[in-house]
This record gives C-alpha cells, structure tokens and sequence, in this order.
C-alpha cells in the first residue's frame, strides 16, 4: 500500500513539474511575439505621421557598419548628419590673417601714386614678365637693352634725425632702386655695363655733377652670354676710362635723369606687384580647394 501511495506521489510531482516547464516555454515563446507586436504597434503609430515634419526629419536608417558609431541600432537623427557635413569654420589663424590683408589691400591702393604703369619709359618700349622688367630701344645700328629685377630692392631712408623726436621725424619715401643691366647691341656683339645706384654720392663742390649711378661691371662677348665670358669690375678701372664709359651711357641715354626716372617706374611697378601679392595670399587662404 505504501509502495502505491509513493508511485502516486511521485507521478503527481512529475506532472507538476510538466505543467510548470510548459508554462514557462508558452511564456518565453511569447515574449518575442509580444514585442514585436509592440515594435509593430509603434512603427503603425509614426507612419500615421509620415507626411509631418517632425516624423520626416526625425530619424534615418543606417547599416551596422556605420561609421558615426551608431552601431547595432541603426538610427540617426538627421541633425547630426548635418552636423557631419556641415563646413566647419576657418581656424582662428586665417581669419585674422584675412582680415588684416583686407585693410592692408586698401591702404597700400590708397598709398599708390600709379594706377596705371606706362607702356613706354624715355623712348623705351617697358615689356615685363613677374618681377622682371626690360627696357627695348631700337636705333639704326644698335639696339639698347635695360635689364632689372624688382625682387629685394626697395629701401627707406629716414631723414631728418638728429635732435628732432622720434614721433616728429620724417620718414622718405620707399623707393626701388634695382641693379640694373645695359646691353649694347650690334649684330652679334654685346657691350654689356652692370650699373647700380650708389648709397651716398660724395661730397662736392657746387659746380661738380654728381651721378646717381655707377658702373659695378664691364664686358664684351659675342652670341649670348655664359660665365666663361671675361669681365672687369668698375672700380678697378682706369678713371679717365670709368668717365668716358659713363658718358657713353649717357650719350645712348643712360644719363642720371633717365635712371631716376627708371627708380620711379621701378618703385611703382614693385609696388603695383607687392599689392598683387597680398591679393593673392588672401585670395588662397580663402580659396582652399
């Protein structure tokens, strides 16, 4: 009898825990159908508001593997991918910078006594190229050629020191005076002169003429030019020969009048091109390709 009793007990207990198994997986089988139930339930809710602005910026589908580090939720607000692509803005450096070019570009055009560089210098035809400029005049039998450089050759010199303040001293114009070329040609021979401004004429009497340029170099060659070409400095010439060279110069033309007018195209002209310049640093720092 109690052998029964036991083998009732323990098959009661084996049901009990049948019923209670089954329960459970009824219940976790459910789950997933309950949420997405759910998840249907709230997508049927938002495209009820598919044509309103607020659910039509409000989220945007993206894979896994995104890179903004949305990961396995796949969402995104549309704000942030602006945020993504929006230009972000100059560093602080180049706005500066671009600010000062903007005030520096109008006061050096205010500044500027040329608008416009003449064509023609003294009965030389000007053609230039960058910072280089030549000078052409064609005679019967020769042709004189000019030759300078506007790169490194501007200079102010402060007058009117001595016991005068600094803030009521006066300051001279900044002026170019370039090294110069002259080249005296005929067929195929060329009487070259390197010329330069002198620092400071010496002193002299009223009645002596004091030039305002000298002669560095003198050569002779035939064709065009290499460094095997000789050459003899200025200043180790005979003088009476260094006064006849110098009025040479000038009977083509080179005369002191003629190179202080060559000084005020060149101050013009580098001027013309240092405002160039500015224009087109600024015009790169905004520019970025």
């Amino acid at each position: 009898m109690n052998g029964l009793v036991r083998s009732a007990h323990r098959l009661i207990q084996n049901c009990a825990k049948s019923a209670n198994i089954t329960g459970v997986l009824v219940h976790r089988a459910q789950d997933p159908v309950k949420r997405d139930f759910t998840r249907g339930i709230w997508h049927m809710s938002c495209s009820t508001r598919l044509g309103s602005t607020t659910c039509s910026g409000l989220l945007n589908n993206h894979s896994n593997t995104c890179s903004c580090g949305c990961g396995l939720k796949g969402l995104h607000t549309k704000a942030d991918q602006e945020d993504n692509t929006a230009e972000k803005p100059k560093p602080l450096g180049e706005r500066e910078l671009v600010e000062f070019l903007t005030e520096e570009i109008v006061a050096e055009r205010k500044a500027q006594k040329l608008k416009s560089l003449p064509k023609e210098l003294e009965g030389f035809a000007v053609t230039s190229h960058g910072a280089e400029v030549i000078l052409t005049k064609k005679l019967k039998d020769e042709t004189i050629n000019i030759t300078f450089n506007v790169n490194h050759t501007v200079d102010s010199d402060d007058f009117g020191e001595g016991e005068a303040p600094p803030e009521k001293q006066e300051f001279a114009e900044m002026r170019s005076k370039p090294q110069f070329e002259v080249d005296l040609v005929r067929g195929d021979r060329t009487l070259g002169f390197t010329c330069s401004f002198l620092q400071e004429p010496p002193p002299s009497s009223a009645d002596e003429y004091n030039d305002v340029f000298g002669i560095d170099e003198v050569t002779l060659y035939q064709g065009e030019w290499n460094d095997k070409v000789y050459a003899v400095a200025g200043d180790v010439l005979d003088g009476y020969l260094y006064d006849l060279l110098m009025n040479l110069l000038e009977e083509k033309g080179i005369s002191n009048d003629f190179v202080q007018k060559l000084s005020d195209f060149s101050t013009a002209y580098e001027h013309a091109a240092y405002i160039n310049l500015l224009e087109s640093i600024s015009k790169f720092t905004i520019d970025k390709q």
